[in-house]
């Protein structure tokens, strides 16, 4: 049975190092774990060796623990869907996390109701194009002239929740903390066509439970607000809300109102921008260097101008005091 609409809790996981290691709050440890407590497997998605995006199969939390974290490009989902359905006629418990278009192709290939899924989608900005993450990676290597090691779409430990700077970890030890790749995603050229006319964009989703950063948690539940991270959990029917239930024990968490937790993607598809067309024109006719400048914000006048507007901010919120600033 389905609520009129989903009832919002602001969670962050009681264990620190957990919600350190996440992105947000911790939920999707703290929901996969009850699962692997009944010997269930969960499906989720990871970077590979080459930092593709792709969907897999853990049985144990050493390999869930790679599905923690934002990946801002779309995921192959290859051929995790049959495995599920095999795993399903098993017997086994299974957790599917993904976007809520993919959550929706599960239920559409398995055709049926099975009483041992549990499916959680996330709230979900847009899909950025594999291809522009791929020669943004090449660019960078060749910039730095080594080969990345690791990558992190939104560097927390360093700079907190609520930044987002990718931090590319290189071989010959140096790192780079960056805004490129964050700049092009939102400035959303790079998404992929269907997701400027996403159905999924509101509060109702397929999931049982759906996740997201709290953004507006300042406003929504004050206490939460530390900068290490919350989540937005909508619990959207029976199944959600007892398998919320049975956590409630290794998290800390507020029912809050739906109302002061209606960020973007709860509300409507971003709309296409009008430069998307001379974005990929000279995406496919340019080097990846005039991109950066054009569209990602590099170069020095473009990070100048956007250390100015985050120092403003910062003064705002009351982070940092005017000359504090200055002096930095």
């Amino acid at each position: 049975m389905k609520w009129r609409q989903p009832k919002v809790y602001a969670v962050q996981h009681k264990t620190e190092s957990i919600r350190a290691s996440s992105r947000s709050g911790g939920i999707f440890t703290a929901i996969s774990d009850k699962v692997f407590d009944k010997k269930g497997i969960v499906y989720g998605c990871v970077l590979d060796e080459n930092f593709n995006a792709i969907h897999t199969r853990a049985e144990s939390a050493e390999e869930r623990n790679r599905m923690r974290g934002s990946k801002y490009v779309q995921s192959k989902l290859g051929d995790v869907y049959k495995e599920i359905k095999n795993d399903l006629v098993l017997g086994r418990v299974v957790l599917f996390s993904g976007t809520s278009c993919q959550v929706d192709g599960l239920k559409h290939f398995l055709g049926k109701d099975y009483d041992n899924l549990i499916c959680v989608d996330i709230v979900c900005h847009g899909v950025p194009s594999p291809k522009v993450w791929s020669v943004y990676l090449k660019w960078q290597e060749k910039r730095k002239k080594s080969k990345i090691m690791s990558v992190d779409f939104r560097n927390k430990k360093d700079f907190g929740w609520r930044a987002h700077k990718e931090k590319l970890l290189f071989k010959s030890g140096s790192v780079i903390n960056s805004n490129i790749f964050t700049t092009l995603f939102y400035g959303h050229n790079i998404l992929r066509p269907c997701c400027y006319e996403c159905p999924y964009k509101s509060v109702m989703h397929p999931g049982d439970i759906t996740i997201a950063d709290y953004w507006g948690i300042d406003k929504a539940a004050s206490e939460f607000d530390d900068d290490k991270g919350t989540s937005l959990v909508l619990i959207n029917n029976d199944v959600g809300q007892e398998l919320f239930e049975s956590v409630k024990n290794c998290i800390k968490w507020k029912e809050t109102r739906l109302e002061d937790s209606m960020q973007a993607p709860l509300q409507a598809p971003f709309p296409k921008p009008e430069e998307r067309d001379a974005f990929w024109n000279d995406f496919s006719c340019r080097k990846f260097e005039y991109i950066a400048k054009k569209y990602g914000g590099a170069g020095l006048k473009n990070i100048i101008k956007r250390e100015f507007r985050i120092g403003l901010y910062k003064i705002k919120r009351g982070v940092v005091k005017t000359m504090e600033l200055f002096i930095k």
